[in-house]
């Protein structure tokens, strides 16, 4: 048994060793190939870190395994997330949630009336905005954070990667039970988590109320579940298919009620949070939230990656309509097979949206590589448990009562209640075979082992005798 073990904690550590490589490689060609200062910068602190996390794998399971986490966070996440907050580099997108939380909190809405750059856009929906609200707060303090020593906690305490980030994980830890921390942490300094996290953070919010929705009504929670998705639907509008897989997840597991009841509430929740900005700006909100992802802005999107919508949208109008055909029937055949073969339980659930979102993002007339990420760790989630080394199984104790029968009432055949049927009430009824009981019981002797606690029915003296 513990040659077994060992050999499967050095598979284990091996297995761990490897994919920290392979995270390292990774990592290691974007100070080679990126044209990015973020991504550069992020890639050569985290090829470290996995490097280091991966020679500690190879120490003994107990420490290595959360040693090489520990490094890798501290590689990956923590090191180049407060070096680049600091010194004010970022993805574009980081300033877009601040601004816009700025412009919630001075005029209502988080969209500008006229954008003349493409930096002006605010392509997220007014929930987006809420994660801006810390720097706009903290801006708005005059004295007490101008200059000195108080700027740089300011400036980290307020950046919108950090509230980003915060969201994702609170929704993670909500979600999985106290196994699943050092897989979770694993998760987040691998490469899918920690550059995202690091350099923009945008689409990981949306992405962890998605699985906490999911969770919870794996567990039959709709209205929690409800929540989450208003939580996620009023970010970005790529939220809104895990509505119908959670509703199909509910009404097969839990009923028709309970799904309605979270998609109710969904919308409901949705609705709340959009439309006074809706309502306040509804033009802008139009072009820049659902006109200028989609290549019909007036301004180009910067989302130009060669992905199959996009390049047929560079044929011209024919190619874009092709390219909104696909999608819109990519969407009936996943809302067909949420009718046909509805998900019953997380995973799949999960798998499901993961599903629907990389054929969305890959058949939109305009996407980038990194947009795959989001489904990409949705289908990761489910499976943290493989990350984790089996608990193994306790030694079996020794049964300290040789005899199985030795206190238990006749375990064979259950007793019976009725009086007629007992077998003491049939062994004192039947007439008896002899006239006299026997004078006393055999003689036994100390080595002879005693009998069974069954004991046969003696038959009792008639008043008349």
């Amino acid at each position: 048994m513990t040659n077994r073990q060992d050999l499967h904690g050095r598979r284990q550590a091996r297995a761990w060793c490897g994919g920290w490589l392979l995270a390292a490689g990774w990592a290691g060609a974007f100070p080679l190939l990126s044209d990015l200062g973020p991504h550069r910068a992020w890639g050569g602190c985290a090829a470290v870190g996995y490097l280091l996390a991966a020679l500690a794998a190879l120490l003994p399971p107990r420490r290595g395994r959360r040693l090489s986490v520990a490094l890798a966070l501290a590689g990956a996440v923590a090191v180049p997330l407060v070096a680049l907050v600091l010194t004010g580099r970022g993805q574009s997108e980081v300033g877009v949630i601040e601004r816009s939380g700025a412009l919630l909190l001075h005029t209502g809405t988080p969209y500008l009336a006229e954008p003349r750059t493409v930096a002006e856009y605010t392509p997220y929906l007014p929930g987006m905005a809420l994660l801006g609200l810390p720097r706009a707060l903290l801006d708005g303090l005059p004295a007490a954070w101008s200059g000195g020593l108080p700027a740089a906690p300011a400036r980290l305490v307020g950046d919108a990667r950090l509230w980003c980030a915060a969201v994702f994980l609170a929704c993670l830890l909500r979600s999985a039970p106290a196994g699943r921390r050092t897989a979770l942490a694993a998760l987040a300094a691998s490469p899918v988590v920690a550059l995202p996290l690091c350099v923009s953070g945008v689409d990981l919010p949306m992405t962890g109320l998605c699985w906490l929705a999911l969770t919870l009504a794996a567990r039959q929670r709709p209205v929690t579940a409800g929540l989450a998705l208003a939580a996620a639907c009023s970010l970005k509008w790529t939220a809104w298919p895990a509505v119908a897989v959670v509703t199909a997840l509910l009404a097969a597991t839990a009923g028709r009620r309970p799904a309605l009841r979270a998609a109710a509430v969904a919308v409901g929740g949705t609705a709340l949070l959009i439309l006074p900005g809706a309502v306040r700006s509804p033009r802008p909100m139009l072009q820049q939230v659902f006109a200028f992802p989609t290549g019909r802005g007036d301004l180009p999107t910067p989302a130009a990656s060669p992905l199959p919508g996009r390049l047929l949208a560079d044929l011209g109008p024919p190619g874009w309509y092709a390219a909104v055909g696909l999608l819109l029937l990519a969407a009936l055949a996943l809302a067909a097979s949420l009718l046909t073969h509805p998900p019953r339980h997380a995973a799949a659930a999960a798998d499901r949206l993961a599903l629907g979102l990389a054929l969305a993002f890959l058949l939109a007339p305009a996407g980038r590589f990194g947009y795959l990420a989001l489904p990409l760790v949705l289908v990761l989630l489910p499976r943290l448990p493989l990350l984790l080394p089996p608990t193994p199984n306790p030694t079996p104790t020794p049964n300290p009562n040789p005899n199985p029968n030795r206190g238990l009432s006749r375990p064979w055949a259950p007793h019976s209640s009725s009086p007629t049927t007992s077998r003491p009430a049939r062994a004192a009824s039947k007439p008896s075979s002899t006239p006299w009981p026997p004078a006393c019981p055999a003689p036994t002797s100390w080595s002879t082992p005693p009998p069974n606690r069954a004991r046969t029915a003696t038959t009792p003296l008639s008043p008349s005798r």
